[in-house]
C-alpha cells in the first residue's frame, strides 16, 4: 500500500511519529511530502544560516533513508508562512501527490498542529481536507502527544495545547522494534541538534511508543 505522511517541516516526521513510519516503511511504501524546508528555523552554527534551506533538506533525505522512506517531494512553501491565503495551494499541491500515488492511509499532526505552531496547523487542516475528497484514501492518522507526554514539554510557542486523554486516542504503537532508527532520524536533522538533543532525553524517560487519533471512512 502506498502511505502518504505530510508535514511542514523537515525534522517534523523525525521528531513526531518516525517510529510508526518505520514501522509502515517495512511492508509499505511511504511517501513523505514536506510543504517547506525550513529556512526560518535556527541553524545552531550561526555561520551556516544563509544556507540553511539546503541544509534541512539534505538533512530530511537522510533521515528518510533511515527510515525506509524512498520517496520525498518538497512542495515550495515558505517556512513560516502558511497561512489562510495558501490553504487552497497548499491543498492543492497535496492532492497532487495523492492523486499521482493513490494512497490508502495518510499520516499528519492532529489538528492543533502538536505544538500549535501555525505551519503544523495549515498542513493538517489541508491534509483533512484532502482525506474526506479522495475516496481511495480510507484512514487518517493524526499523531498526537499524550498527557502525560505533555507535561514533559516546556512551552515554546504562544500557546502549547494540553496532551489528550488516554481515552481520546485511538492507537498506541509499541516502536521498541525501531527505536534506533527513530532515535538516528533524531540526530539526521544535525542543524537542528539543539532541539534534537531535547528530545531524545525526554523520550528515554517514556515509554518507546507513538499515539494517534484515526479517522476512517
Amino acid at each position: 500500500m502506498n502511505i502518504i505522511a505530510v508535514f511542514a517541516h523537515p525534522d517534523d516526521e523525525a521528531f513526531g511519529p518516525s517510529g510508526t513510519i518505520a514501522k509502515l516503511a517495512k511492508d509499505n511504501n511511504v511517501i513523505l511530502l514536506c510543504a517547506t524546508r525550513g529556512e526560518a528555523g535556527e541553524h545552531h552554527d550561526p555561520a551556516e544560516q544563509a544556507r540553511l534551506a539546503q541544509i534541512r533538506e539534505k538533512e530530511l533525505e537522510n533521515s528518510a533513508k533511515i527510515l525506509g522512506v524512498k520517496q520525498i517531494h518538497f512542495l515550495g512553501f515558505k517556512d513560516g508562512e502558511l497561512c489562510n491565503n495558501l490553504y487552497h495551494k497548499l491543498a492543492e499541491s497535496i492532492e497532487h501527490y495523492c492523486k499521482k500515488y493513490q494512497p490508502g492511509m495518510l499520516i499528519t499532526t492532529e489538528l492543533r498542529g502538536i505544538s500549535g505552531h501555525l505551519d503544523h496547523i495549515a498542513v493538517a487542516l489541508t491534509t483533512t481536507y484532502v482525506f474526506y475528497r479522495l475516496p481511495y484514501i480510507k484512514e487518517l492518522y493524526y499523531y498526537c502527544l499524550t498527557e502525560d507526554r505533555r507535561e514533559q514539554i516546556e512551552d515554546y510557542f504562544i500557546y502549547f495545547p494540553k496532551g489528550y486523554n488516554k481515552s481520546d486516542i485511538d492507537l498506541t504503537n509499541d516502536i521498541s522494534d525501531v527505536w534506533e532508527q527513530k532515535i538516528n532520524s533524531i540526530r539526521a536533522h544535525e542543524s537542528q541538534k539543539k532541539d534534537g538533543t531535547t528530545i531524545i532525553s525526554r523520550l528515554q524517560k517514556l515509554p518507546k511508543a507513538e499515539h494517534f487519533q484515526i479517522l476512517k471512512k
